[in-house]
């Protein structure tokens, strides 16, 4: 793959409006913009990451942990074009890679747009409603590959698909971003019948014309399987994900006392080599706040990882372009970096996230994501009952829940939960329920 094709700021929906002059802002800069004052991004103010919207103590939500990753992966991605410019200084495009840190900037503030209430058990839960639940009734006169996008729903499908669809009342393109901010969120660049075990995939069959399109445009490598390489750019918006998820759900699990300031303070240092570590832990007991000890070394471990994924990004940039590169940038960082990554999933996995604030919103989720899909998806295939007129008036207009084919209706009601804060989700299921009314 070629960097002069890989990046461009041809939009989906408006190819034939192209500009190629320049402008006070570069229409990545421009795609960034755009999202920030978008609904679905506000909406993800009210969606849980991990632990439960926050009473008195604050934790992170979706939106903070969007915004997070935004700035790892601008940072990081700088940090990589340096390299890259100097590496390929006098080539006529290497102006282009000065975009790099916008367009992995509006990835990571996009790649969890898609992503429904409740967590990430918002995603389990609506595959396992038609996999194992009562879902499964609506298999009949779908395809192969519709059922494999339901039974497998991916988050990062969705957010493929919610940037790029034409809902009702909409624009042709969806959001008309630009293709290489669009290839830079699909982590996965396949189809759901290659999803495989892990359930993983990057786009839905309705969308997938569109990334094939992206994607040819870019010069992004297709295999012989019918998978795609990744966009290069893809590697450091997961980087960036990574390290904030884990680093700051350690933050989180500090400030809610689920691990003490000696635990968490002891896996923050053991970022470092020994001969760091000693500065480190000194300049921590400078402060007072436990929680601002903590945030101290939650900055030196992210800038620490970061420069590291950023060398990764860029010693590998061969097997990057050639669709090679078989592991995540946080793994080809030093020993020591990846073995004090590898520890706090496994603190994360032994005492975060089965901690029982966790399971409740998780096991609450469940049950109304549950309900949701199973009232709303009767109403779409029987709209004739009487429960089904007034239920579909509640739907917003921009989900086509009218559409002629039986996977588009599907499609509707995924789109219309999976874009419903918590709080909406909860306060529908109750009112559904006959457990809270208006005021009269």
């Amino acid at each position: 793959m070629e960097w002069d094709r890989l990046i461009s700021d041809i939009r989906l929906g408006m190819e034939e409006y192209h500009d190629p002059e320049r402008h006070t802002r570069s229409d990545f800069q421009r795609d960034y913009d755009r999202l920030v004052f978008s609904s679905p991004f506000r909406r993800l103010q009210n969606k849980t990451q991990v632990f439960p919207l926050p009473g008195s103590i604050f934790v992170h939500n979706r939106l903070t942990h969007s915004l997070e990753v935004s700035s790892v992966g601008r940072s990081m991605a700088a940090e990589a074009a340096i390299i890259l410019r100097e590496r390929h200084k006098g080539k006529p495009w290497v102006e282009k890679i000065s975009n790099i840190p916008d367009i992995t900037a509006t990835a990571c503030l996009s790649h969890d747009l898609g992503n429904p209430p409740f967590g990430h058990s918002g995603e389990k839960t609506i595959g396992t409603f038609f996999s194992e639940g009562p879902g499964q009734q609506l298999r009949d006169g779908l395809t192969d590959a519709q059922w494999a996008d339901l039974i497998n729903f991916e988050g990062n499908a969705n957010s493929f698909r919610l940037l790029t669809h034409r809902f009702v009342g909409r624009r042709k393109g969806g959001f008309a971003m630009t293709y290489s901010s669009l290839a830079a969120i699909v982590k996965y660049p396949f189809p759901s019948t290659l999803a495989g075990k892990k359930g993983k995939f990057g786009y839905f069959e309705s969308e997938r014309a569109l990334y094939e399109r992206v994607a040819c445009e870019l010069g992004i490598r297709r295999f012989d399987d019918g998978r795609f390489a990744r966009h290069p750019l893809v590697w450091l918006m997961e980087a960036s994900d990574d390290i904030c998820y884990q680093i700051m759900d350690l933050e989180d699990a500090h400030r809610l006392h689920i691990l003490s300031t000696r635990e968490t303070a002891d896996i923050l240092l053991n970022f470092f080599e020994p001969e760091v570590r000693d500065k480190r832990l000194a300049s921590m007991r400078r402060l007072d706040d436990p929680n601002e000890q903590i945030g101290y070394l939650r900055s030196r471990v992210i800038g620490e990882l970061v420069g590291a994924c950023a060398s990764g990004f860029a010693d590998n940039e061969e097997a990057i372009l050639e669709g090679t590169l078989g592991t995540s940038l946080v793994e080809l960082s030093a020993p020591t970096l990846r073995k004090a990554y590898a520890h706090c999933a496994e603190v994360a996995g032994s005492r975060i996230y089965c901690s029982s604030d966790v399971v409740d919103i998780e096991i609450a989720g469940n049950r109304i994501i549950n309900y949701l899909m199973e009232v709303l998806m009767d109403a779409v295939m029987h709209p004739e009952k009487n429960f089904s007129r007034l239920l579909l008036k509640k739907v917003p207009e921009q989900y086509d829940i009218h559409a002629p084919g039986k996977y588009e209706r599907i499609q509707a009601v995924l789109d219309h939960i999976s874009a419903m804060t918590d709080i909406y989700a909860l306060d529908l299921f109750r009112k559904l329920n006959g457990h809270s009314l208006p005021q009269v």
